[in-house]
């Protein structure tokens, strides 16, 4: 039988959640990845081989119906499951004073109720192998910028890590916020260019996601900032 451990990537067709995929299948885990466009997650795995570690499962992060798919789905492949990265995300590059509230919805629902929705459609695996809990947040959720509605959404992701942790943390589940700065990744794309000075690459904040999914028993890595060097704020 096997029993390697398993791991649950919300948008995990591109970007961070990809590059999470693939250090954590190059390390033995299994994987689930999820994502919105069956296109895009069939071309990631057809990248990877079609490895038999790996299932895609096309899917809303903000659909309690499709997270709780996706984790059934999980735990019938592989039998068990002893991680999930709420990863999936997305900001509309714009203000609340300026912007277009016709995108703001999704944004809010996506990178707020996602999380939460992953959380609690997986935490009774969870508590069965006494796993943990990722949620990728952002230096925004830390740091205030005028009219930036998606840095209140990270707000709201860094309050709901240590809420949910002090809540499992008797569960024997660890939760690790993993909190990026600028990083190159198809999250930009709607920003129209990159933005100007250092950025981190996806493997690199992938690395700080494996580590802590990978420390020892009764070890819980509660909030990780990463930034590129050279980004002040």
């Amino acid at each position: 039988m096997n029993d390697s451990p398993v791991a649950l990537i919300t948008g995990g067709g591109s970007g961070i959640g990809a590059a999470v995929a693939r250090q954590l299948l190059a390390a033995g885990h299994r994987v689930t990845v999820t994502g919105r466009t069956e296109r895009r997650l069939r071309d990631f795995a057809e990248g990877l081989g079609d490895p038999e570690e790996l299932t895609t499962v096309v899917g809303d992060a903000a659909s309690y119906d499709d997270i709780r798919r996706a984790v059934d789905r999980t735990r019938t492949a592989y039998g068990r499951l002893d991680a999930v990265v709420a990863n999936a995300g997305f900001a509309t590059h714009d203000s609340v004073a300026e912007g277009d509230p016709a995108g703001w919805s999704e944004m809010v629902l996506t990178n707020v109720l996602g999380p939460a929705l992953l959380i609690r459609a997986s935490v009774d695996a969870l508590k069965e192998t006494r796993g943990r809990i990722v949620l990728v947040g952002s230096v925004a959720g830390f740091v205030n910028t005028p009219g930036n509605l998606y840095g209140a959404t990270k707000w709201a992701v860094t309050g709901l890590a240590e809420n949910t942790r002090r809540q499992v943390t008797e569960f024997g589940v660890g939760v690790t916020l993993i909190a990026p700065g600028r990083v190159e990744t198809p999250f930009w794309d709607g920003y129209g260019s990159l933005p100007p000075g250092p950025l981190l690459t996806a493997g690199q904040i992938a690395d700080s996601v494996v580590w802590a999914i990978r420390q020892p028993a009764g070890v819980d890595v509660n909030t990780v900032v990463v930034r590129p060097l050279g980004q002040p704020n």
